[in-house]
């Protein structure tokens, strides 16, 4: 089998994997929800999905770092990467055990192209599917439910010390303009650092939502926002529903509801 990976990279397969490296969360989830979980040979420690994943499978090092001879050890077939979670160098590395494929999501239809793509490596096309179809069928639903709400403009923050937020050529972005968010922060690229100070006396936001990954924002930091932003709505979200794909999306959009639902609750 030959294919491409979403960097243009042509990719040989002999045979079905039997022996998968995720080094990406929500890949690991894709592949577990897929009925790949028997196949899973090594995970990373951020793996949290399903809650079981590290107790039965090696757990190999992060996204950004990696202990490259206990890969080796574990003899895989492949190894699945994503060119934003995981460094070049590790995916180079990487090629030296075996074969690689490195994913690189923006959007919904990259997120279903990669599913699609796992079917077909993996043997799972009819399973891949049926994802692809339940998330599809999630996007129809929550874009009607949002037809008539307004546009409002969101602040997506993402660490602290320094602040920095989500802004363009991000998945994170992405699912915002789903949701009517317009990320104010658009004119900037991927994760920018900012100036609370000067942000908050130029910038007009509706909305500022604190994601709990990678930095484990919590109702406490809160008021540390507000000091800055005191005519805005501040609210924790759920980091992997803004940032997580694959099958992670069959679940996000009811969560999308949900917060919105609250949002109009705490503006009621």
């Amino acid at each position: 089998m030959k294919l491409q990976d979403q960097l243009n990279r042509t990719i040989s397969l002999k045979k079905v994997p039997k022996r998968i490296v995720s080094l990406v969360p929500s890949q690991t989830e894709l592949l577990c929800d897929l009925g790949l979980q028997g196949s899973l040979v090594g995970v990373t420690k951020f793996c949290a999905h399903p809650g079981h994943i590290r107790k039965e499978v090696a757990v190999v090092g992060g996204t950004k770092q990696i202990h490259i001879n206990k890969i080796k050890n574990l003899q895989p077939d492949i190894i699945l990467c994503n060119k934003e979670e995981n460094t070049r160098e590790i995916v180079e590395v990487c090629q030296s055990i075996c074969t690689v494929h490195v994913s690189d999501i923006y959007s919904i239809k990259d997120s279903l192209e990669l599913t699609r793509v796992y079917g077909a490596i993996f043997n799972k096309a009819k399973r891949a599917s049926q994802i692809i179809e339940a998330i599809e069928k999630e996007v129809d639903e929550f874009q009607y439910f949002t037809r008539n709400m307004p546009v409002l403009k969101v602040g997506y923050f993402i660490w602290k010390a320094p602040w920095m937020v989500a802004a363009n050529k991000t998945f994170i972005n992405y699912l915002l303009q789903l949701n009517k968010f317009e990320n104010v922060f658009k004119e900037k690229t991927r994760y920018p650092e900012i100036d609370m100070k000067v942000e908050g006396q130029n910038l007009k936001i509706d909305l500022i939502l604190l994601s709990s990954e990678p930095f484990p924002f919590k109702e406490v930091h809160i008021k540390e926002v507000q000091e800055h932003f005191p005519k805005t709505t501040i609210m924790l979200a759920d980091g992997e529903m803004f940032s997580w794909y694959g099958s992670r999306l069959v679940k996000a959009f009811h969560y999308f509801k949900s917060l919105r639902s609250n949002l109009q609750n705490n503006q009621s």
